[in-house]
């Protein structure tokens, strides 16, 4: 019989995430386990008025091959948004991606060896583990905080392994804690970077989306030796659908990213690229931003305030900056996936905090729950609905 899957597919399993959602195929269940911006942030009306705009005046241009570095003007305006957030450094390069997936891809493609080792946040994002995982790479999830890396545990593992090629980190209200890393922290992980000769890949899909707390300086901001690569995605700050993403970095390794990318998709959909460009130039992007900032502080506190309420007191909560996800942990003594088993039965669904572990075998005793999708009705009903299922499961 012929086998037919390569070795770099095989060992990876079906997204925890995606496999959940099918039970939120069902009308009656509220998911709480998906991480899609808020439909009504979506500006419809200004991307339809935009969109027509550049089919009437630049048909060719949107439907055409292009480059694969990108379409120049928008490439140019994230330079100089870049270089003004102290961001981008002589020597540096942008290459406009498939969202930021496909940064945090293409970098493992061009970076990494089968069997070199990443070092991640423990937990950290699914769908960057399961890219890295499919270059065959050895993932070394190092324990965290709400501060991020714990220092000593990172340095040790830095110590212990001789092959890491780069440090995965989501500082900016992380997927899927929801929680930042200190200035300090970031420094100190910065500083061990350094010291061992390793690049980090500063993943930001959140930070434009804080609405409480104070900015916190980016590890591409703080970086003076061009060891850091930041990845941003204009996915949650227009729309997810249009793909729009970015890698920052280094020239050299941006020149291979190019090369990565064009045996693939050959450039990101030039439309979308358009389209950002002139969103970002003609709206007052500062006032969407603040915009947004205010639909989610307002559905983060909607979700808190239900769960304080309705859940047992000995169940303990992320308090997010920013971002759309609260992190809940449960004591150690009840089976946190059985829980989430009875949640969906009870028509909510959360996220097994085990799905963002490195070693998918570990034990979590933590869920995800995001509250940028659902309803405010919905934020109302799930959360009384996740309590009476919590003090029949946890009496």
């Amino acid at each position: 019989m012929l086998k037919p899957f390569s070795d770099k597919v095989s060992g990876v399993a079906p997204s925890a995430i995606r496999e959940i959602l099918k039970f939120t195929s069902d009308p009656e269940v509220i998911s709480f386990a998906a991480g899609n911006p808020a439909p009504e942030t979506f500006p419809v009306e200004m991307i339809a008025k935009l969109s027509a705009e550049i089919f009437d005046k630049e048909p060719i241009g949107a439907l055409q091959y292009s480059v694969t570095e990108g379409y120049m003007p928008l490439r140019k305006w994230l330079e100089n948004d870049l270089r003004g957030k102290g961001m981008f450094a002589d020597g540096d390069s942008v290459i406009v991606t498939a969202g930021a997936q496909q940064a945090i891809e293409t970098t493992a493609k061009i970076l990494c060896n089968e069997g070199d080792v990443i070092l991640c946040e423990d937990p950290s994002f699914v769908g960057s583990l399961n890219a890295f995982r499919s270059y065959g790479v050895r993932l070394v999830g190092v324990p965290t905080d709400d501060d991020g890396f714990l220092p000593e545990k990172l340095e040790a593992v830095l110590e212990a392994e001789p092959n890491v090629k780069f440090i995965y980190t989501i500082p900016n209200f992380r997927n899927p804690t929801g929680t930042t890393t200190s200035l300090e922290r970031r420094k100190t992980v910065l500083e061990l970077a350094k010291k061992y000769s390793v690049y980090i890949l500063e993943d930001n899909p959140y930070g434009d989306l804080r609405f409480a707390g104070e900015s916190v300086s980016n590890y591409k901001e703080l970086d003076k030796s061009g060891i850091v690569l930041y990845a941003g995605t204009f996915s949650k700050v227009l729309a997810p659908g249009l793909r729009v993403g970015y890698l920052c970095g280094d020239s050299e390794i941006i020149a291979k990213a190019v090369v990565g990318l064009q045996t693939s998709t050959v450039h990101t959909n030039i439309w979308a690229q358009m389209l950002a460009y002139r969103f970002v130039t003609t709206v007052d992007f500062s006032a969407h931003l603040e915009k947004l900032r205010g639909v989610y502080r307002n559905k983060c506190k909607r979700m808190l305030d239900g769960l304080h309420a309705s859940m047992p007191d000995f169940i303990t909560y992320s308090n997010p900056e920013g971002g759309l996800f609260i992190w809940a942990t449960i004591p150690e003594r009840f089976d946190m996936n059985e829980f989430c088993r009875q949640a969906v039965q009870n028509k909510v669904a959360v996220v097994p905090g085990n799905a963002f572990l490195a070693d998918e075998s570990a034990v979590s005793h933590s869920f995800r729950l995001n509250y940028s999708t659902p309803t405010d009705e919905q934020l109302d009903k799930g959360t009384e609905i996740l309590g009476k299922c919590a003090h029949e499961f946890f009496k």
